[in-house]
């Protein structure tokens, strides 16, 4: 059973093409997205027009534009979304998007989405906070950037203002694009959920699927990974992003790991394993004839598959007893046989 969302993160990759979108819609949901994720937003509530692109998105974007011209262009308007949102069942995949500012944020609480997601810039926005928990519906907060004490005061503003932590997912997340392995700092997440007590996952940016799937192993229950047609298109995000073939290959090694991790957790056999105690233990055999009323010692004795006769952890028991009648090199040794 499914237990670990895995939401496509489409966010900018479509470049202010719609069409683009939706191949990208498509796409993630053959490769068993559950959610497709957008980011919604209005540049003049977002960036002031002088503000800097980050150095990810000068490298990947072009260095001949601020960062409002960049997400001007990025923009989608408010058909865009019912568009999305109707191809998106269409596929099969669920639709959640990111509100990047206030007007933007009650936006997206009208189209009823199945959760907030809630980016990592905007931890320490506290009027963003206090009005998304007014809607008092399920929250993912990514924590990138944030030490413990500024995930601590944000949660605080939350369910200051009403809103029930038992519907926060928290992410651990590394903002850098892509994030390198040695900053990824993979226990972070669980010393969020211990501190806590809240669900929570990983915001991979990291290059490749390891770490989301170690992130799964470590208790994640969602998996944000950002998701592009091809690296090469134009736009800040394609390089940090996965391929349709590998982010089809983590889908597929998350749903694995989640069944070899749904188990009780006791040591015990596996009803499917039983089948091979009998053939891969080994039972005490006679390793040489042995007389009537002889006392049984070491080289008498040998070690052999299958089971299902006396264990060699009972040899000990076994020395020094005497032998009720003939026993011939090669029979299994039985406990009737012994005085």
């Amino acid at each position: 059973m499914k237990s670990v969302k895995i939401i496509a993160e489409i966010g900018v990759n479509h470049n202010g093409k719609i069409d683009l979108a939706k191949e990208m819609i498509q796409e993630a949901a053959n490769c068993g997205a559950d959610y497709v994720k957008f980011q919604t937003f209005k540049a003049k509530s977002l960036a002031v027009e002088s503000a800097p692109k980050a150095d990810y998105q000068s490298t990947n974007s072009g260095k001949n534009e601020s960062q409002y011209e960049m997400l001007k262009k990025l923009e989608l308007n408010t058909q865009d979304h019912y568009d999305l949102i109707e191809y998106s069942n269409s596929c099969g995949v669920k639709f959640v998007s990111s509100a990047f500012d206030l007007d933007s944020l009650d936006f997206i609480n009208k189209l009823k989405l199945p959760f907030f997601k809630v980016p990592s810039g905007e931890i320490t926005n506290y009027l963003y906070l206090k009005r998304l928990a007014k809607f008092k519906k399920p929250i993912i907060l990514s924590t990138g950037m944030s030490n413990i004490e500024e995930v601590e005061e944000s949660i605080k503003v939350l369910t200051d203002n009403g809103f029930n932590k038992n519907l926060l997912t928290l992410l651990h997340c590394n903002t850098d694009y892509p994030t390198s392995f040695k900053d990824v700092n993979l226990y972070a997440m669980k010393e969020i959920e211990e501190k806590f007590k809240v669900q929570v996952g990983y915001s991979d940016h990291t290059q490749g699927i390891e770490v989301a799937i170690a992130a799964v192993s470590l208790g994640a229950k969602v998996i944000e990974k950002h998701f592009t047609l091809n690296k090469a298109l134009e736009g800040p995000d394609h390089m940090a992003s996965s391929e349709p073939k590998e982010f089809a290959r983590m889908v597929k090694a998350i749903r694995n790991i989640e069944k070899a991790i749904s188990g009780s957790g006791e040591k015990t056999p596996s009803i499917s394993e039983l089948k091979n105690i009998n053939l891969v233990r080994k039972s005490i055999y006679l390793a040489k004839n042995v007389r009537k009323m002889e006392t049984l010692k070491n080289n008498h004795l040998i070690c052999l598959r299958p089971g299902g006769g006396i264990s060699p952890m009972k040899i000990r028991e076994i020395i020094g007893r005497k032998t009720k009648k003939f026993l011939k090199k090669g029979d299994k040794l039985r406990w009737e046989n012994l005085l």
